[in-house]
């Protein structure tokens, strides 16, 4: 099972990244920085590819930045739902898309356009994400997709991971079960 970290300041400190990078590769298996609203992300960006190279990760992404990705040479990209249009810019960059989805509508069309897989959320409750759309539409997707499915959102315990594996996923994505 694919464990997906996705990184912002809750669980990822450049004053200290080293340590940080240390303790999520212990757990996962593909990263994704992610820090929104940082003024200084393109220069932090530079530092946490150098830093997560040094470490067994199998991908190391970016998030929404198509050419900052390709230009600093990450492994791939995390594409928000809204950018599900730019996943062909994306591919002709080179990079490994992993595209945000909601329902299984965004999900196909993720598919279609060449995503390489793609994240489904909010599986479970998670802090400001909505209502969650449980394991039964986890499994619709799943069954709808020939491309590998990520379980993201409020996944925190060993038990929601199998639950999500039960499922069918491939994978989970998660910020706060890396803290």
């Amino acid at each position: 099972m694919l464990a997906y970290a996705i990184s912002d300041k809750t669980n990822l400190d450049f004053n200290n990244l080293e340590a940080s990078i240390k303790k999520i590769a212990s757990k996962a298996s593909m990263i994704v920085y992610r820090d929104k609203n940082n003024p200084n992300y393109k220069e932090n960006s530079k530092l946490f590819i150098q830093t997560a190279k040094k470490y067994p990760f199998q991908k190391i992404l970016l998030h929404a930045d198509i050419n900052l990705s390709a230009n600093l040479k990450a492994d791939g990209i995390h594409l928000t739902s809204p950018q599900l249009k730019d996943i062909g810019y994306a591919k002709e960059k080179g990079l490994f898309v992993v595209a945000s989805t909601h329902t299984l509508k965004e999900s196909l069309l993720a598919q279609e356009m060449g995503a390489d897989m793609i994240t489904l959320s909010p599986i479970y409750h998670s802090p400001n994400k909505g209502e969650p759309i449980g394991l039964e539409k986890l499994k619709d997707v799943v069954s709808s997709l020939k491309i590998p499915v990520i379980a993201l959102g409020g996944i925190l315990t060993p038990e929601q991971i199998k639950e999500c594996e039960s499922a069918g996923a491939k994978g989970f994505a998660s910020i706060r079960y890396f803290l």
